[in-house]
């Protein structure tokens, strides 16, 4: 997948500071909204006593939260911040789209690879801006969820972990790998992420389903049907589970189990996994049939609706899923590239969710004074307290609420916020840590250039000069005489090419196309000038040939300039490019370098043009790093 990799590796310095300065600098930001929103809640409260006890129905107890949605908000809140402070490892910047994303999805159909490649191709291009994003969105989810217990800030956080999760499902979990070959529980499947989703979407659901019946058994009854499905797909023949060899070659389940025991972590936990390993190679069909059939019992259980059989399935299920959190999946945190701690933890969570959500709804507390009038009615002689209307007895009609335009006027949002409690202004600091991330990342998907720090992280930052750049009369590709004193009046590009080289002056000359493309309307002022580099082949067919062949014939304001050798030598020594045969007479070694001249001739800019890897990230960087060094030598950055 063409756009995953940047090219550059895991611990480049210049990378990993500029991350560690956007988190710094993004912590303080949501600091300091959280102390002008503190501020600001206890100054409205002193100033408007009256609003401190304004938010709570006088005379009527809230509903309880129930237990299992509790457990999902906590568990799934701590899971999201865990999950964020994964993200911020150094490692993640350079290593996610190459070594985490690409791979998941390699053996996912093309269709799928399409998808994830686009996402991997924004995280590979912006990589520090995408990865400090990550870990706020995360965070904040994580910190929202368990900030808010109820109402519609609850839901809100809710839905914020279905969107983020199922975006996270879909382009960094390649779906999850369910349209892979080797789909398994034991491997993750259906993906960490999805789970996250399933829970934000309970959490979301409407206070009056919190108690409803028939929400325990429909909880359990889907999660019965996934391990049963997932129990027959263990079970499907010619999949690799059933041997723990295959040949020469490691089953997969062994070969899984192999590949995680390299991976970087406590001495103690790797001799387990080993240990495991070696289990699993000896006595591979017996493993895959105990997997088969745990998973079975587990889903006829929840099926069975029966809480007498459901309560000891869940704790098997319990001590199963821990068993391969850290036996198959190594807990999925370690090596400096773990995101999350993949999909057993969260879906433990969910089963004994539902579990708790089968118990009986508890008895509503009414003050004395007040009468609970139900919406519905279940049955002619039952009835079912949903969402209730709570009329104080004896009490005035209420007086109409008031439009939501009346609902903005500062008098009323300061009543409104003054009357909030603690909780719901940590949330709202939670939502404005999610959006410090949010809005990062929407802008980096949304760029169709790369980041200048990519060029930067391969050949370091630009030099600003201010000199009379040397003056230079040679020959176009087209056979016309050009001087750098005719091109006055607009800002030159200027580099120096081998006509013949099959490495990096390709690569630097579509650097300088896309550098045209992205100037735009503002490329009539801008000129690209290439200057042969080459003491054998410098003729001007030469030159016309590489302008065939790369593309940029059809480039109106490209220039491709050659002349007699002893010219050219003069050039290449005002402008400090070495341009000499290789010892062995294979190549022409030439400095690889760029200047940017303003319209007045002064040199403004020389970059190290290296082209590095020549990866899509790396080649677009380049280009913007151009691009911006010619819009600030025409005074427009």
């Amino acid at each position: 997948m063409p756009g995953m990799n940047s090219g550059l590796n895991l611990g480049n310095p210049l990378l990993i500071a500029a991350f560690r300065s956007a988190l710094l600098h993004q912590g303080i930001a949501a600091l300091v909204i959280l102390g002008v929103l503190a501020l600001a809640w206890v100054s409205v409260r002193e100033w408007r006593p009256a609003a401190r006890g304004a938010g709570s129905a006088a005379g009527v107890a809230p509903d309880a939260e129930p237990s299992w949605r509790l457990l999902l908000r906590v568990g799934f809140g701590i899971i999201w911040i865990f999950d964020g402070l994964l993200q911020a490892q150094p490692s993640m910047v350079v290593g996610l789209p190459s070594r985490i994303i690409e791979p998941t999805a390699a053996s996912s159909p093309a269709w799928v690879q399409h998808v994830v490649n686009w996402a991997g191709t924004a995280w590979s291009y912006h990589p520090v801006q995408a990865a400090a994003a990550a870990v706020w969105i995360q965070v904040g989810i994580g910190c929202w969820l368990l900030a808010a217990r109820r109402g519609r800030w609850s839901q809100l956080a809710g839905l914020a972990s279905v969107g983020w999760g199922l975006t996270v499902w879909v382009f960094g979990e390649a779906f999850g790998g369910i349209f892979a070959p080797g789909l398994t529980w034991l491997f993750g499947a259906p993906g960490a992420a999805l789970l996250y989703a399933a829970a934000g979407g309970l959490i979301a659901m409407p206070r009056r389903y919190w108690h409803a019946r028939w929400l325990g058994r429909g909880m359990l009854a889907v999660l019965g049907l996934f391990f049963a499905g997932m129990a027959v797909l263990q079970a499907w023949p010619g999949r690799g589970f059933w041997q723990g060899h295959l040949g020469h070659q490691a089953g997969t389940l062994t070969g899984m189990v192999q590949s995680m025991a390299q991976t970087p972590q406590p001495g103690f936990l790797a001799a387990w996994v080993r240990g495991f390993g070696s289990f699993t190679a000896a006595h591979g069909f017996g493993v895959n049939l105990f997997a088969v059939i745990a998973l079975a019992l587990i889903g006829a259980a929840l099926l069975s609706g029966r809480p007498a059989l459901i309560r000891p399935t869940v704790i098997v299920m319990v001590l199963l899923c821990l068993a391969d959190w850290v036996l198959i999946e190594d807990m999925g945190i370690f090596g400096g590239l773990g995101t999350d701690p993949n999909s057993m933890i969260p879906i433990a969570l969910l089963v004994i969710a539902g579990y708790l959500a089968l118990a009986p709804a508890p008895a509503r507390a009414v003050a004395p004074d007040t009468v609970a009038v139900a919406d519905t009615v279940a049955a002619a002689d039952t009835v079912t307290v949903a969402d209730t209307v709570t009329v104080a007895s004896g009490a005035e009609p209420a007086a109409p609420a008031p439009g939501w335009r009346r609902r903005l006027y500062p008098g009323r949002l300061a009543a409104a916020f003054g009357s909030a409690d603690a909780r719901t202004v940590a949330a709202a600091w939670a939502l404005a840590v999610t959006i410090i991330g949010v809005f990062p990342l929407a802008a980096a998907a949304a760029s169709r250039s790369a980041s200048t720090q990519i060029a930067q992280a391969i050949d370091g930052s630009a030099v600003a000069l201010n000199y009379q750049a040397p003056g230079f009369r040679l020959t176009d590709q087209a056979g016309q005489p050009v001087s750098l004193a005719g091109l006055r009046g607009k800002v030159v590009l200027l580099t120096f090419l081998d006509p013949v080289c099959t490495s990096d002056c390709p690569l630097i000359a579509q650097e300088f196309r896309a550098a045209d493309q992205l100037l735009g309307a503002s490329r009539r002022n801008v000129e690209l000038v290439a200057i042969a580099a080459n003491p054998v082949y410098h003729a001007v067919a030469d030159t016309r040939a590489f302008d065939q062949q790369e593309g940029l014939a059809g480039v109106p304001n490209w220039r491709f300039l050659t002349g007699p050798l002893p010219a050219l030598r003069q050039v290449w020594h005002n402008y400090y490019v070495a341009a000499e045969l290789a010892p062995a007479g294979g190549m022409v070694l030439h400095t690889d370098v760029a200047y940017v001249i303003d319209a007045a001739g002064h040199t403004r800019t020389e970059l190290n043009f290296d082209p590095g890897p020549g990866t899509a990230a790396s080649k677009s960087s380049f280009a913007a790093e151009l691009t911006d060094a010619a819009l600030k030598a025409m005074g427009r950055s």
